[in-house]
């Protein structure tokens, strides 16, 4: 067994590659690493390479090529049953003929625990998601709420180090589905165990995560902290993927530092931070945060940059406004403001300037 170099890292894919034909690629070279009790977030649309990681982690799908540690171990040849891992599915997975404390106990018998311990491990599972008084039950009896409470509750009952989640939560409505996230999140940080979860769900992933990796075509296009994916994307995908963005298209003009100038395709010109472009020529697309974009010429600074704007729709939203405006030769500017007394209500066809600071402008591939 080949050990990791790497000591800090309990969860490790290196140089690992996936595809089905022999041909086409479904995961290219990933390489990461998560240290003990990360709550890690696979996050991306559908084919992205997410769930197929995630199969591997979990023993489901063997890597075409690399290597896949757990606490420094390669576990490239060990079966699922072996790896002592938790999954957690959408579909819960739970033994319709069986009871929910059958259900728990299922995977302490396969351990060959004794029934004192195995009933002492149930109780306390089914307290932890707070399902106490329903060992009794059969699943054909429960919410789907509380199913995937007790599908929770059957990953953790062996004290797994590590627990992999597929979309979890994506067969619950909004409340609920928003009321496991804080419970799954909280669970996880109690315990301090390690978690994978696999979503297409933006929101979800930036309010559970510790640090979120974004893929798209088989490959990490940025790893980070929630706060950081939001306002620092690293590429056009990462910014449009990740929440609600403005992108105005031009050519760069001149670099200096850690400032760019962009001529947009409208003509205008506008400063902006140099994050994903090389050169002068380049095409670049500017990505400027919805809340980012100040309508009150009282609130912006004197190196603001101001573009005039035309109203196309204005919607209440209750804590926000969101008005939708023509700016630069585009339809589809956004910009959202707190309901607040004095903020300004605005009509359709109505003529405004809008402005931001070049910080909050980023210029990135096209």
């Amino acid at each position: 067994m080949t050990k990791s170099a790497n000591d800090g890292a309990f969860v490790e894919f290196e140089r690992v590659q996936k595809s089905y034909d022999g041909e086409t690629l479904v995961v290219k070279d990933l390489n990461l690493t998560m240290p003990k009790g990360e709550f890690l977030t696979m996050l991306g649309p559908s084919g992205s390479g997410k769930t197929t990681c995630l199969m591997m982690l979990a023993g489901f799908e063997t890597a075409t090529h690399g290597e896949i540690r757990l606490d420094g171990v390669s576990i490239n040849n060990i079966p699922p049953h072996k790896r002592g891992i938790g999954m957690v599915f959408q579909n819960y997975a739970l033994f319709p003929h069986m009871t929910v404390a059958e259900n728990l106990a299922f995977p302490l018998e396969v351990r060959k625990l004794g029934k004192s311990e195995r009933e002492e491990k149930v109780k306390r599972a089914l307290d932890m998601v707070q399902m106490g008084s329903f060992g009794g039950r059969r699943p054909a009896q429960l919410s789907g709420g509380q199913q995937q409470r007790i599908a929770l509750a059957r990953a953790l009952v062996f004290e797994p180090e590590l627990v992999l989640m597929d979309e979890p939560l994506g067969a619950l409505d909004k409340q609920l589905r928003e009321h496991m996230q804080f419970e799954i999140t909280r669970i996880a940080h109690n315990l301090g165990i390690t978690t994978v979860y696999v979503t297409h769900d933006q929101t979800e992933a930036l309010t559970m995560s510790d640090r979120v990796a974004v893929f798209n075509d088989g490959r990490i296009q940025q790893l980070a902290p929630p706060d950081e994916l939001y306002e620092a994307p690293q590429n056009s995908f990462v910014a449009q993927f990740i929440g609600e963005n403005n992108t105005l298209n031009g050519v760069i003009q001149s670099i200096s530092g850690d400032r760019c100038t962009v001529k947009l395709d409208s003509g205008d010109v506008i400063d902006a931070k140099p994050v994903n472009v090389s050169k002068v020529g380049d095409r670049t697309q500017v990505s400027i945060r919805p809340e980012r974009v100040e309508i009150n010429k009282d609130r912006l600074s004197k190196d603001a940059h101001t573009l005039k704007a035309e109203v196309l729709e204005f919607i209440y939203m209750g804590d926000i406004f969101r008005t939708r405006l023509r700016v630069a030769g585009t339809e589809d500017f956004v910009i959202k403001t707190r309901n607040a007394p004095d903020q300004v209500r605005l009509q359709p066809g109505q003529q405004i300037e809008i402005g931001w600071l070049a910080e909050d402008c980023r210029a990135l591939d096209a």
